[in-house]
């Protein structure tokens, strides 16, 4: 068998989605999404929870990959989350959730209803400049914020080769850097940051699968996207690290981001 890469799409040939229809994209994919998209490490998950919480917010929540794991801590979870699709994904997978239509910019909770809001994935689909006010308005003061990505380890070979074949023709930039809390910082401590390293196990056909769940390429023509997806497979049949594996062990840091809401301090919101 060839190992030959097959030939590149050009980038410029590739139609760039707005960022609010990548943000709209993933119900059209939510179950593949619940099937093979990460879960979180506990220790991340840990480090984020601050002592003694009883009621989470899960924040843009998607289909439940983090909403499970709170669950399962015994935790009382309220589940918010725009998408229809996702919503019903997250529904059927965590019964135990306390799941809400909503968004970060307008959260359907009560002021100071929360002891930590937790951001799995989606911090950078936010308009931060509505979105941290309204998460500092339902903090309890000295409640928690807690933002997590996980990041592909790009040290490993296979897995910088399949993260440049998924963000060809990519507009949009990086998304795991230190969040903004610009406007309201005098309402939360200072951020503080941590990474966990990790590793995801999935099914070796399960890689194609996983990239046909980013928002990139779902906003691609059939066309163009099947392109990028052949050259994912081509990428698990012909690696040295991956040919002829059943499973696969897909390396991530689990990048973490804290700060907590300061006792005394409005959450700065502006009245409509």
């Amino acid at each position: 068998m060839s190992t030959a890469a097959p030939p590149e799409p050009s980038s410029a040939s590739i139609p760039r989605a707005s960022h609010a229809e990548r943000a709209s994209s993933f119900g059209a994919g939510a179950g593949d999404y619940r099937a093979v998209r990460p879960s979180y490490p506990d220790a991340a998950i840990d480090w984020m929870l601050p002592a003694g919480a009883r009621h989470v917010l899960d924040l843009a929540a998607g289909t439940g990959k983090l909403t499970e794991k709170l669950v399962a801590r015994g935790l009382h979870v309220t589940a918010v989350e725009p998408s229809d699709g996702m919503r019903a994904q997250l529904q059927d997978a965590v019964p135990g959730a306390h799941v809400l239509p909503g968004t970060a910019e307008r959260i359907p909770l009560e002021d100071g209803s929360v002891d930590a809001v937790l951001v799995a994935q989606a911090w950078h689909w936010f308009d931060v400049a509505t979105a941290v006010p309204e998460i500092a308005r339902v903090l309890r003061p000295g409640g928690r914020l807690g933002v997590v990505w996980n990041v592909r380890d790009h040290t490993v070979d296979w897995v910088e080769q399949f993260t440049e074949i998924i963000h060809r023709g990519d507009s949009l930039e990086p998304v795991h850097r230190t969040p903004s809390l610009d406007g309201v910082d005098e309402a939360f401590t200072p951020l503080v940051h941590a990474t966990f390293p990790w590793a995801d196990r999935l099914p070796a056909a399960g890689l194609r699968t996983l990239a046909a769940t980013r928002s990139h390429l779902l906003t691609l023509p059939p066309a163009e996207r099947d392109e990028l997806l052949d050259a994912v497979d081509h990428l698990a049949a012909t690696h040295p690290a991956l040919a002829g594996l059943t499973e696969i062990d897909l390396p991530y840091r689990a990048e973490c981001w804290r700060a907590d809401r300061v006792l005394g301090t409005d959450a700065g919101m502006v009245d409509e």
